[in-house]
């Protein structure tokens, strides 16, 4: 089984103590590619570091994450817009609007993800959305760039019933599940019940979101083998089935990673 995780921080300063180790047991266990989404201008060269001593291993993003945004934004932005055309990307990420710890940068976060939402239109990219609290103004942002245009994944996804409903009339848009479908006070099983798995991409988000049994911890690798179980038990199908489904989404959706 060759699993793919769409969304992971592998850079991450939480990793430098065993980054490679870390590797050499997700490949063992049957992780094949790993998703870098960036996250601002102070990412940029940890990651870049990462897919340069793991080509074929793991693949970039890049993109300027909401909760980067404030008053300098144009800045930030025309640094990471300035490199795009040195390398290769998966996909513009990850982008998004955040109104979980401060609303005080709505509209400049508005400004730069419709920005970025661009960029993909134009570079032929899909998109990885980070939406937290701020669902209608995310959807509103795709809306107004054209829906018709973009495609991508909104990752960590945790919505509701109308959410889940809302991205699924996007047509070109999956949703990224990662540890918290694991989590008993989680809603997301059920919701998850109301699509077809053809929708769903797996991922890790880690160092975060660690699944059940690991909650509290640093969330590695191949912790996501955990949620691939839980998707297999909630859709009724085996852990192998799911990876070669999930996985086939991805590259349906990540093209650069077929290459």
């Amino acid at each position: 089984m060759n699993l793919i995780d769409t969304h992971s921080h592998l850079y991450a300063e939480e990793f430098d103590e065993n980054r490679d180790l870390l590797i050499h047991e997700a490949i063992e266990s049957g992780i094949d590619k790993i998703l870098l989404p960036n996250i601002d201008s102070t990412s940029i060269d940890r990651m870049f570091s990462l897919c340069d001593a793991y080509t074929g291993f793991v693949f970039p993003m890049m993109g300027l994450h909401p909760t980067s945004v404030d008053c300098n934004y144009e800045k930030e932005l025309e640094q990471i817009q300035s490199l795009l055309e040195i390398r290769e990307y998966c996909a513009i990420g990850e982008i998004g609007i955040d109104l979980y710890w401060d609303k005080t940068y709505l509209k400049e976060q508005e400004i730069v993800f419709e920005e970025q939402l661009r960029w993909a239109v134009k570079m032929n990219l899909p998109v990885a959305i980070h939406t937290r609290e701020a669902f209608p103004e995310v959807l509103q942002c795709i809306h107004n760039v054209g829906n018709d245009k973009l495609s991508g994944v909104f990752h960590s996804f945790t919505g509701n019933e109308k959410e889940l409903d809302a991205v699924l009339e996007l047509n070109n848009f999956k949703i990224g599940i990662n540890g918290v479908v694991t989590y008993k006070n989680s809603t997301l099983r059920e919701v998850l019940k109301r699509t077809s798995i053809d929708k769903i991409v797996l991922e890790t988000d880690a160092p975060y979101l660690p699944p059940v049994p690991y909650r509290g911890k640093t969330n590695l690798p191949i912790y996501i083998w955990k949620t691939a179980e839980k998707i297999a038990e909630i859709f009724g199908l085996s852990v192998k089935e799911t990876v070669e489904i999930t996985r086939n989404n991805t590259l349906e959706l990540f093209k650069i990673v077929n290459k």
